[in-house]
């Protein structure tokens, strides 16, 4: 295969003048640059680029680990992450991983043998203490509350959240209420179960394990949660549901089984996600697009300001009122 050596010998011209043209640099007389690009043409000369990434020490490629991207709570993420990445010329590698640990570290190798310059955490599996291990190697932004780890973060308080929604329905008279989680067992869902029991024990009011759904994240799971609600002797009047689309799956079966929101059961949602407003449900807006920009500008600003300490940030959430409650 041809070389920027044999390329030089060929065009009459030095080593460092066929790099300059190669490269897209200025000050290069145009009888050489064109010298250059004949010989190019003519030897079907590629850039080896694994060797221009070397030599500038960096890929402009940025990871993106995600569990799944069929999932709007990641798309929007993912959403705020491209519009940046477009914007400033760098590429995006997603790993989708189901929460598989051995393909959560796949991604870290990449980040640690420099394939990749960053790399964005969307959800994780993987323990804080392994991400550690991989933070002297090229910046990782986690979205998520991590404050007393060394790793950047953009995050949403969650327990904050899930009591902005307790509160709102305690305050519209409800104290019989359930909620629906994603994967119980993260990070996030944690927090929100603590602001659930917090707020209940605060009011004196039963917590009830049958009004504790798990695993629901599509639309597909609203049957479910109507099917077992309707089945129960003593049924929850309000459910605090951690996505819109599980909201309008529990909206529109419930028409189908006559399960009538609010009459019967009050809901409130998070997201913001535009069902949620062609449905009329109550929603906690999380601004999960602007978390997914802030994530990238870490690592861009991580490069241009070559940033030496952890920077965490906690984005605002807002209730929106619709006729849900």
């Amino acid at each position: 295969m041809a070389n920027i050596r044999e390329i030089a010998k060929r065009a009459g011209v030095s080593v460092s003048t066929v790099s300059r043209v190669l490269n897209g640099y200025p000050y290069v007389k145009e009888e050489k640059r064109k010298a250059v690009w004949d010989v190019v043409h003519e030897l079907n000369y590629k850039k080896n680029i694994n060797a221009v990434h070397l030599s500038k020490g960096k890929t402009n490629i940025i990871g993106v680990m995600l569990p799944t991207i069929n999932h709007p709570y990641f798309s929007m993420i993912v959403e705020g992450i491209a519009e940046e990445a477009l914007r400033y010329g760098y590429h995006l590698l997603f790993f989708q991983t189901n929460y598989d640990i051995h393909k959560e570290l796949e991604a870290l190798e990449m980040l640690r043998v420099k394939q990749i310059d960053g790399l964005i955490i969307c959800s994780h599996t993987i323990s804080l203490e392994t991400l550690e291990l991989y933070i002297s190697d090229e910046p990782i932004v986690l979205c998520e509350d991590i404050q007393e780890s060394h790793i950047f973060s953009v995050y949403i308080d969650h327990y904050q959240a899930f009591m902005l929604g307790m509160d709102y329905l305690i305050k519209k008279g409800h104290s019989k209420i359930g909620y629906c989680l994603g994967r119980p067992t993260s990070i996030n869902s944690q927090k929100r179960k603590a602001a659930y029991k917090d707020a209940l024990q605060n009011i004196h009011a039963s917590i009830h394990a049958n009004w504790m759904f798990h695993h629901c994240l599509h639309m597909g799971d609203g049957k479910r949660i109507v099917s077992t609600i309707l089945s129960l002797a003593e049924k929850p009047t309000a459910l605090l549901v951690t996505s819109d689309q599980v909201a309008a799956g529990i909206v529109l079966w419930g028409k189908t089984y006559g399960l009538h929101v609010p009459n019967d059961l009050a809901i409130v949602s998070f997201d913001n996600h535009p069902i949620s407003e062609a449905l009329h449900i109550t929603t906690i807006e999380l601004p999960l697009s602007l978390m997914g920009k802030k994530a990238f500008q870490m690592i861009y600003d991580y490069f241009s300001n070559n940033y030496t300490q952890p920077k965490n940030e906690k984005l605002p959430v807002r209730l929106i009122e619709r006729a849900s409650v």
